[in-house]
């Protein structure tokens, strides 16, 4: 049911007021992205501006003609408003231009149902669309409104309304359930990953940033990447090796947008606590975009919306291949951790550079140790020279490994426990190599 679309676009209008008491006006270029994302044929964009919404038809008696006017025209079959409506006004709105009107919600809603690939992702759109739903019933149904009396003819005693209510109850309630498993199934990952101490980095970001295009250069995976909003909306994880740090699970997430249906936070809250239970996030920005600045602040509000503005940020400034004169690089802040990362993912520039910030920022403090490790424990040198921490090794005269290495500390830390032995300090050296014992001594004299 809330999966078929036609193949082809439909003949849209598109809506757009500005109100003087609304202190964030919406993006009319971002709107038409998202109509054209969800298949629609714009051929009209009529604006507007009022004190206060019309609480009828949201605009006004004269707005409302040429709207008319325009769907007449231009044989339009929905219009789009680029703002939030009651019940009442889609339904007056309908009644008065004898064609479908969606709002803001309506649409991102409709745009998620044709994206939604993953049985995950199907339950999270349709309980995102059936609460929007069960608010809106009465405009299809006014034609029953009471069953009919008389012999043969008693029903359940419940009006065709009553019964769609109860039914859509009983659903959401089902897909509250299924979503229940999933998170407790995710959970049990993140749970997996914690005792392996494998970190999470998360990709989030406003949506049509590049953030699945950045997955697929670090991840080296085939997630779905396009120039449109919500090109991505179930979450995809891999395992990448980060130089001079060792493994890592990369998450990919839904895009963020400005003023994201409540629906939608609700619904899509499993998918969204793999955000919050990150180690770190990576906030991709479309740098090259004329409003970069406004969505930083609406990504940065969704993640205080689900409990994540207290994971550390590392901000991922993309597509730098579309401005004049600029480089990859890293910024540091005043503690020299890196804070802010110039690349761009589709040319593959300043990839490895972004590596090496992750890996600082992962690893808290990298250490340049020299280490001693027995003939025996081969399998712990092949496992550093798999995570890419060794930088040079010799063998001495009684097959000891003398590696010099450079690895987070806690890394380290833990390699002391497997039996390794730092060089720093002969007292902890076994007195099988005096050889070995001497010539530190004198180094160290």
């Amino acid at each position: 049911m809330f999966f078929e679309r036609p193949k082809t676009g439909e003949v849209t209008i598109l809506v757009q007021l500005s109100i003087e008491s609304d202190k964030e006006r919406e993006d009319p270029i971002e709107f038409e992205e998202l109509a054209l994302s969800a298949g629609a044929l714009p051929v009209e964009f009529i604006s507007g501006a009022r004190k206060q919404p019309s609480p009828n038809y949201f605009v006004g008696s004269g707005k409302l003609e040429e709207i008319a006017s325009a769907v007449r025209a231009h044989k339009a079959q929905v219009v789009l408003f680029n703002h939030a409506l009651t019940p009442s006004q889609e339904r007056n709105l309908e009644k008065e231009l004898q064609c479908r009107v969606l709002d803001r919600t309506g649409l991102i809603l409709d745009i998620f149902a044709q994206r939604a690939r993953s049985h995950e992702g199907k339950l999270q759109v349709e309980l995102a669309q059936l609460q929007h739903l069960s608010t809106r019933l009465k405009r299809g149904w006014t034609h029953l409104d009471r069953q009919k009396g008389g012999i043969g003819l008693r029903g359940a005693g419940e009006t065709q309304l009553e019964l769609d209510q109860r039914m859509i109850g009983q659903r959401i309630k089902s897909i509250r359930k299924s979503l229940a498993k999933v998170r407790s199934q995710r959970e049990q990952g993140r749970r997996s990953r914690s005792r392996a101490e494998i970190p999470t980095v998360s990709l989030v970001g406003y949506t049509n940033a590049g953030k699945s295009t950045l997955f697929n250069a670090l991840t080296n995976a085939e997630a779905y990447a396009a120039d449109q909003l919500f090109a991505t909306l179930d979450s995809t994880l891999r395992r990448v090796e980060l130089p001079n740090f060792g493994g890592a699970i990369v998450a990919d997430t839904v895009g963020f947008i400005s003023h994201l249906p409540h629906q939608l936070v609700e619904a899509f809250r499993a998918t969204l606590e793999e955000t919050a239970s990150a180690d770190l996030l990576l906030h991709i920005i479309d740098c090259a975009h004329e409003s970069h600045i406004d969505y930083i602040d609406e990504v940065n509000n969704v993640l205080k919306e689900i409990g994540a503005e207290s994971v550390p940020q590392l901000q991922i400034l993309n597509k730098i291949d579309l401005l004049e004169r600029t480089k990859p690089e890293i910024e540091y802040d005043e503690n020299q951790i890196p804070k802010r990362v110039w690349i761009s993912a589709q040319k593959g520039i300043g990839i490895d550079l972004l590596q090496q910030a992750v890996s600082e920022i992962l690893a808290g403090s990298l250490v340049s140790e020299t280490i001693r490790i027995a003939p025996e424990q081969t399998r712990l040198r092949s496992k550093l020279y798999e995570k890419g921490f060794i930088e040079d090794e010799r063998i001495d005269e009684s097959g000891f490994y003398h590696l010099e290495i450079r690895l987070p500390k806690q890394e380290l830390e833990r390699l002391m426990q497997q039996g390794a032995v730092l060089e720093q300090i002969p007292e902890l050296i076994e007195s099988s190599d005096p050889v070995w014992v001497a010539k530190e001594q004198a180094r160290t004299a």
